[in-house]
C-alpha cells in the first residue's frame, strides 16, 4: 500500500505533466501503468519546387534521424491526407505518422524539435504537425 506522502507526490507529479501538456482533466494511470507522453507527428510529402520525398528518402531520415534520437522505439504508419497551405491551396499527398512515447524530459522534448526541424529543412516543408497528450502506459 503507498503512503500518503507517495500518493500527494503522485498526484502532484500527474499534475505538473497534465498541465505542461495543457490538459485541463486529470489523468489517473492504474496499478502497474506510468504516466508518459504519446506525440504523433504527421510528416508530409509533397514539396514545393521539386518531386516528393521518396521511400528511400524517408528510410533514410527514419534510420538517420528517427532512430538516432529515439532507439529505443517508435512505429511509423504510412497514408493519405491532406491539408490547407499557407496560400489558401488543399494540398493531398502521402503521408508519414510517427507515433512516439515518452517521458516528456528535456532531452525527449530537444529531440522532437530537431526531428521536426531537420525534417522541415531537408524535405522543403512548411510545417509538421505535432498533436501531444498524456497517456498511461504499460507492457502487459
Amino acid at each position: 500500500m503507498q503512503s500518503t506522502r507517495m500518493k500527494n507526490l503522485a498526484a502532484a507529479f500527474a499534475m505538473t505533466v497534465l498541465t505542461a501538456c495543457g490538459s485541463p482533466a486529470t489523468l489517473r494511470c492504474q496499478a502497474g501503468e506510468s504516466l508518459q507522453f504519446h506525440d504523433l507527428l504527421y510528416f508530409g510529402t509533397e514539396r514545393s519546387e521539386q518531386r516528393p520525398v521518396t521511400e528511400a528518402e524517408w528510410g533514410e531520415f527514419v534510420q538517420q534521424v528517427l532512430t538516432v534520437h529515439f532507439p529505443d522505439g517508435l512505429t511509423v504508419l504510412t497514408g493519405t491526407g491532406q491539408w490547407t497551405s499557407g496560400t489558401g491551396n488543399i494540398v493531398r499527398e502521402r503521408s508519414h505518422v510517427l507515433s512516439l512515447v515518452h517521458n516528456g524530459n528535456t532531452e525527449s522534448e530537444a529531440s522532437i524539435t530537431t526531428l521536426i526541424n531537420t525534417y522541415k529543412t531537408r524535405f522543403d516543408q512548411e510545417s509538421v504537425l505535432r498533436v501531444r497528450s498524456a497517456a498511461c502506459v504499460a507492457f502487459r
